[in-house]
């Protein structure tokens, strides 16, 4: 059976987070480091570090342009295994003199702080682009950052990754494979530039589950395109994206090796954890006042499904009509019909729906009479369900988005100061 925990990407056996702040968008390499955040910023420098050896497995963006530590992240993690991330917000250290170079060394400070190979660390970063990374920064507060490591410090490891995130994303669950208790954790961060093309953020899970790297990335890989694939915010996918998770194995159960009823059952807790965390990355859209679902229904394939419910949270026209809890259905129609899906207008249903009750707006593809006043109830919640029934098949998929709201643009017109 599956429970949520709390402990984030500590909950599992053999883990250890921490985040410091050490000055990384100040420019300044001469801030003292704390566990907290201090008076001078919030924190900057997160790691995450097993006991042992794991299992690893990662999903990077699919953007051509793509920042230095998603190279390095990818021949560090190109024999499967792995020991730690290291992080960094504030700069994305993409697109910038030095930018590779950069990301080798904060390996090489990470290893040196912990008596590690640089080669056990995946890297990341995420922040502005185009800057040079304050590396002497990052320097002087990794002794600090190994010196906090603690089975508790997966909230500050959250924080450490933020940029325009406006809450911590961390989640943990568990369940039972093999008569063993296993656990996987999560943190997460994505406020903007978030389209479906990988999710558009970056994302550590760890698990003590034993399983096979092989087996891992077939799981990630299947999970990715259902769960952080369907989330956008604004259409724009970032040169930074990774979806990182390491498997340390020691929960004790026997080493998943194949796709049997065991990895079912971690696929599909993993899935959730994803799903969460996806989930959350769209509440927490740059300006967002809510979170918008869209669930396609009865479609003729899951590929037209998923192409249909991307559309609709992706549409400008709808997220403007979200803000505003405007029922306006013909936004949603219109995304339908240049989605490229296979449709057929005369079928289809369109409802929206929330806390505070469902109503129907469109049927057989043409508008009904509604309570206006009944719509507006719905679409003033804060987590919105438009529901779309094409009655065309037998095919369900679901994606996230959120409203279109004038902070998005206030937040995006001076991201860099």
């Amino acid at each position: 059976m599956l429970k949520e925990i709390s402990g984030g990407v500590c909950a599992p056996k053999g883990f250890k987070a921490a985040g410091v702040y050490c000055g990384v968008k100040s420019g300044h390499a001469d801030a003292p480091q704390t566990i907290l955040p201090s008076a001078r910023g919030k924190n900057d420098l997160a790691m995450i570090l097993s006991e042992c050896e794991c299992s690893a497995a990662a999903v990077y963006t699919l953007n051509r342009v793509k920042a230095a530590p998603i190279y390095v992240t990818m021949g560090n993690l190109e024999d499967g295994v792995c020991r730690g991330i290291v992080a960094n917000s504030g700069n994305a250290n993409a697109c910038a003199p030095m930018s590779h170079e950069n990301a080798e060394a904060m390996c090489q400070l990470a290893a040196q702080a912990t008596g590690l190979k640089p080669e056990d660390f995946a890297v990341a970063s995420t922040g502005v682009i185009g800057q040079t990374l304050n590396i002497a920064a990052i320097e002087k507060g990794m002794p600090g950052l190994v010196s906090a490591l603690s089975t508790e410090g997966s909230d500050a490891a959250a924080s450490a990754i933020m940029t325009t995130d406006t809450m911590k994303k961390e989640t943990a669950v568990s369940v039972t494979i093999g008569g063993q208790r296993v656990t996987i954790g999560a943190i997460a961060k994505g406020s903007g530039m978030i389209h479906p093309n990988m999710g558009t953020m970056l994302c550590f899970i760890t698990t003590d589950c034993a399983i096979t790297s092989d087996m891992l990335a077939d799981a990630l890989h299947e999970i990715v395109p259902r769960t952080f694939n369907r989330v956008t915010v604004d259409g724009d996918t970032s040169t930074n994206d990774m979806c990182v998770a390491l498997a340390n194995g020691m929960a004790g159960n026997s080493q998943i090796e194949w796709k049997d009823d065991d990895f079912a059952i971690f696929a599909k807790a993993l899935r959730q954890v994803c799903e969460q965390m996806a989930r959350a990355i769209a509440a927490d859209g740059e300006g967002a006042s809510r979170l918008v679902t869209c669930t396609v229904r009865n479609a003729r394939s899951e590929e037209s499904a998923e192409r249909l419910a991307k559309a609709v949270v992706g549409s400008s026209l709808v997220k403007a009509a979200m803000f505003g809890a405007d029922a306006n259905w013909g936004r949603v129609l219109c995304a339908i019909g240049y989605s490229g899906a296979e449709i057929d207008i005369d079928k289809i249903e369109v409802a929206f729906s929330s806390k505070a009750g469902k109503i129907v707006v469109c049927e057989e593809g043409r508008g009904i009479d509604f309570s206006e006043e009944t719509a507006k109830k719905i679409l003033t919640e804060k987590e919105i369900d438009i529901l779309i029934d094409l009655h065309d098949g037998n095919y369900i998929s679901t994606a996230w988005g959120c409203d279109l709201t004038y902070d998005y643009v206030r937040i995006n017109g001076d991201y860099r100061s």
